[in-house]
């Protein structure tokens, strides 16, 4: 049943923000309380066979799709590259940050022997 739920919890969210419908609305839509759909979002209740229906109709789809895996959509392959890039980034910054600051440190040390002691 966990996998259901997974799927069910995905599926209606993902769904539900495609047609740009707040939790609420949808609520409306499918003669439910809000938060009994943030309840099924959650993963903490499961749908009557009814209230699936009802949601299906509501966001304008199939029953069955409430519990297809779907393909990755264009829009979580974008979130997923981004946080890829954020992460790059992040290590890049750090890699950089330590060159320059290992390049600096050397400098400072070189330069330090170069300059002649200056006697009192």
């Amino acid at each position: 049943m966990a996998k259901l739920k997974q799927l069910l919890r995905f599926n209606l969210r993902q769904k539900r923000r495609k047609l740009a419908l707040s939790q609420a609305k949808l609520a409306e839509k499918a003669n439910a309380s809000t938060q009994y759909i943030a309840m099924i979002e959650q993963g903490r209740k499961f749908p009557s066979p009814e209230m699936l229906e009802r949601l299906a109709i509501a966001l304008e789809i199939d029953t069955l799709e409430l519990f297809s895996p779907a393909p990755f959509s264009t829009e979580t392959l974008k979130d997923f590259q981004n946080a890829i890039l954020a992460d790059l980034e992040k290590a890049l910054t750090r890699s950089i940050n330590k060159i320059v600051r290992e390049t600096v440190c050397s400098v400072i040390v070189s330069h330090a022997k170069e300059k002649p002691a200056v006697s009192p």
